[in-house]
């Protein structure tokens, strides 16, 4: 007897930021489900980018390409999506995972906070979402099941001090998501959030304390280190075709650090 096909057979996914550590598990855990990806990251990764896809395609069934792509240049992101269609014919997900943060710097009050701090996170993880969403919608709208995934956090609600523009731009993550199913719905588009708590990974290390690491572990139902692996479930239900009557909700995915 033959197993059931993934139901990421024959679906193109675009992936941003894959170049941290929870892309790169995305981009794995979509690649070995079967499913072709577009993967991105910033102009100068190129080299660590191929060499991302070309590792993950080796696990196959599915096939992994990268292109190199600013999400707040829109000519960029256009050439994504349609790297997209050359390579696979056709898009049918997106994952929004790009953001700044790593590069944020260590934590400032937001008194001490310079308006170009804002215009940069907000330029990044608002804009540069809404540019891909807006590039990729009419292709989505073709295959009649299109998905969007937006990645927020849980910084959103519970405020996390010292990132006061970074927790804005994840709270507006969660209304251009709902305004955007609204807006998508009638193609048949879903578009859905995914909000990770605080994730041990490379660079919540370099903007955190071990101490601080600690106390979020502890805080949780589920008491134990957050790892990208935790993510990938979530994301990858609702990029997939078995959520398609799910659309403008936000998935907080913390291990019960903080209850919706």
């Amino acid at each position: 007897m033959t197993s059931d096909p993934s139901p990421f057979s024959d679906r193109t996914v675009l992936l941003t930021g894959v170049g941290g550590d929870i892309g790169a598990t995305y981009l794995s855990g979509l690649v070995q489900a079967g499913a072709n990806v577009v993967a991105t990251d910033l102009p100068g990764l190129g080299e660590a980018g191929r060499a991302l896809t070309s590792a993950a395609s080796d696990t196959g069934p599915g096939r992994a390409v990268f292109v190199e792509c600013d999400i707040t240049d829109e000519k960029g992101v256009r050439r994504a999506v349609d790297t997209a269609i050359g390579e696979f014919g056709h898009l049918d997900s997106v994952v929004n995972n790009a953001a700044i943060y790593r590069t944020l710097g260590g934590k400032r009050p937001l008194v001490e906070l310079a308006e170009a701090d804002w215009e940069l996170v907000l330029r990044v993880n608002v804009v540069g979402t809404w540019q891909v969403i807006k590039a990729a919608a009419p292709h989505l709208a073709v295959t009649g099941q299109g998905r969007i995934v937006n990645i927020a956090s849980v910084v959103s609600r519970n405020g996390a001090p010292g990132f006061a523009h970074y927790v804005a731009s994840k709270a507006a993550v969660e209304g251009l998501t709902r305004s955007a199913a609204r807006e998508l719905g009638v193609d048949g588009t879903t578009v859905n959030s995914v909000s990770p708590g605080l994730v041990d990974d490379a660079a919540t290390r370099e903007l955190n304390s071990e101490e601080y690491l600690r106390t979020a572990a502890i805080s949780r139902a589920i008491p134990r280190a957050m790892v990208p692996d935790d993510l990938v479930g979530a994301v990858m239900w609702l990029a997939g075709p078995t959520s398609g009557f799910v659309t403008g909700q936000t998935l907080i995915v913390d291990g019960g650090g903080v209850f919706a």
